[in-house]
């Protein structure tokens, strides 16, 4: 009788007692929480498949709530009479052994028949413990993820990097004549943005919900918990599946019609320079590529990078705009940047100088590659590896700024730098994945260019 009761008042999509129960068109009730939250015309019943015309969403079913809270006090007082034990409804003996392939409760007899003999059995007392054990270990991830979830929301609404603005800037400079195409760019990009907001706080209330329903299961007796803990655990692991990838945001792309017509006005010959190349670098002798030798510290660390395995240019500028191309194609991971002398005021009166270099950097992850600066607060993943890099120096304003050749677009660009001494271009061709062959890092020639046709043709 109380197996009948039991039937009656759960729910057949997430087989759970009722909460909030509702009645659709056909008679069958559900949680409302497992229909669809939208009100729509016609409706499919998830039980008998029958369509249902709606007007709205179904009143709550107070009689089926009413005996619901009423099954749930009758299994609890059964559960106390008996000392916590339930018994087969075949066998009338009791349950004493948990199916973990079926994920039931078993009498012995229920152990030895043929339907179950060659399943996984254990005791209750094991099966509840191993449950709760993976409860506690999803809790903890749950938990992990949602403060991470949290976070992300909180960058996405206060950005690091205000791409709308570079991006601007950028077209202002280039005096673009395509406004249409930009306005209509950051209007899509405004669009992305409240679209992962959203999708951010979805993942953020649906992890905060697990967590609950975790907690008041692990509070649940351990009849009840083992009867509760698959369709719970599978919830959980989808939830964690399904969350949001990108930890980090990724690198905007905006190609700007004409950009490379410009910046190519101001292309130079550059060379690099083996004396100003550290030990671990091997310089090729028409001074146009460099690549990682032996001896190169892969996990060194290397504090604001002044230490970096580099190869400088011949060239030092001091005046005027300057624009080079470097082609990282194979490359997994590079750094690209220059090298002077920075001005820092220490304290009143008192003017010192260090040398240091500004960079945007390439770093190989387990799921992609990131482009990060320094200094700056750019760390965002790419969506496609970049075959060519342009670099764009300004030195009477301080400007460094970086692009992707073969989109035509603006990768970033550094906060204003106060030059107080002349600079130098900057390479690093690594460091190279462990178990890789070293590639070359090689400087473009003034007169060679990277279209689309070209890059698949690599």
């Amino acid at each position: 009788m109380l197996q009948q009761l039991q039937n009656q008042i759960t729910c057949p999509i997430c087989w759970k007692y009722f909460c909030e129960p509702v009645t659709i068109g056909c008679g069958h009730s559900f949680c409302r929480a497992c229909l669809p939250s939208t009100a729509v015309t016609a409706f499919s019943c998830p039980e008998c498949r029958q369509v249902s015309q709606v007007r709205g969403f179904p009143l709550l079913n107070g009689s089926l709530a009413e005996l619901t809270k009423l099954g749930k006090q009758l299994s609890s007082q059964l559960l106390q009479s008996t000392g916590g034990q339930r018994r087969c409804a075949i066998h009338k003996e009791v349950l004493e052994f948990f199916c973990e392939d079926d994920q039931t409760l078993l009498c012995l007899r229920c152990c030895q028949a043929p339907e179950h003999g060659a399943h996984r059995h254990c005791p209750v007392e094991e099966a509840v413990s191993n449950s709760r054990k993976k409860m506690q270990h999803l809790q903890s991830c749950l938990q992990k993820y949602f403060k991470e979830t949290k976070k992300l929301l909180v960058k996405e609404k206060k950005p690091v990097i205000d791409w709308e603005e570079m991006i601007s800037r950028e077209y202002r400079e280039r005096d673009s004549l395509m406004w249409d195409e930009i306005y209509h760019y950051l209007e899509r990009m405004d669009q992305e943005t409240k679209n992962k907001k959203e999708t951010l706080s979805q993942e953020s209330s649906t992890l905060q919900d697990l967590m609950l329903d975790l907690q008041e299961a692990d509070s649940q007796p351990n009849l009840d918990l083992l009867r509760d803990v698959k369709e719970l655990l599978e919830r959980s692991k989808s939830a964690l599946s399904q969350r949001a990838k990108a930890l980090n945001p990724e690198v905007r792309v905006c190609p700007i019609f004409g950009l490379l017509e410009t910046l190519n006005q101001f292309r130079v010959d550059i060379r690099l320079d083996p004396a100003a190349a550290s030990p671990c670098l091997i310089v090729a002798e028409d001074l146009k590529s460099v690549r990682a030798g032996e001896g190169w510290q892969v996990d060194s660390p290397h504090g604001d990078d002044s230490d970096l395995p580099m190869v400088l240019a011949e060239q030092a500028f001091s005046s005027g705009i300057q624009y080079w191309e470097v082609d990282v194609t194979q490359l997994p991971q590079w750094t690209l940047g220059i090298h002077t002398t920075y001005l820092r005021i220490k304290s009143p009166g008192r003017i010192t100088k260090y040398a240091s270099v500004f960079f945007l950097r390439c770093v190989k992850k387990e799921d992609g590659h990131y482009l990060q600066s320094y200094p700056g607060s750019l760390n965002h993943k790419l969506k496609d590896p970049i075959p060519r890099i342009g670099v764009y120096l300004e030195y009477k304003f301080g400007t460094l700024a970086f692009y992707n050749v073969l989109q035509s677009s603006l990768i970033y660009q550094l906060p204003d730098i106060s030059f107080a001494a002349p600079v130098r271009p900057m390479f690093s061709p690594g460091p190279p994945l462990p178990g890789t062959k070293p590639a070359p890092m090689t400087l473009c020639a003034v007169d060679s260019h990277l279209c689309s046709c070209c890059y698949l043709s690599l």
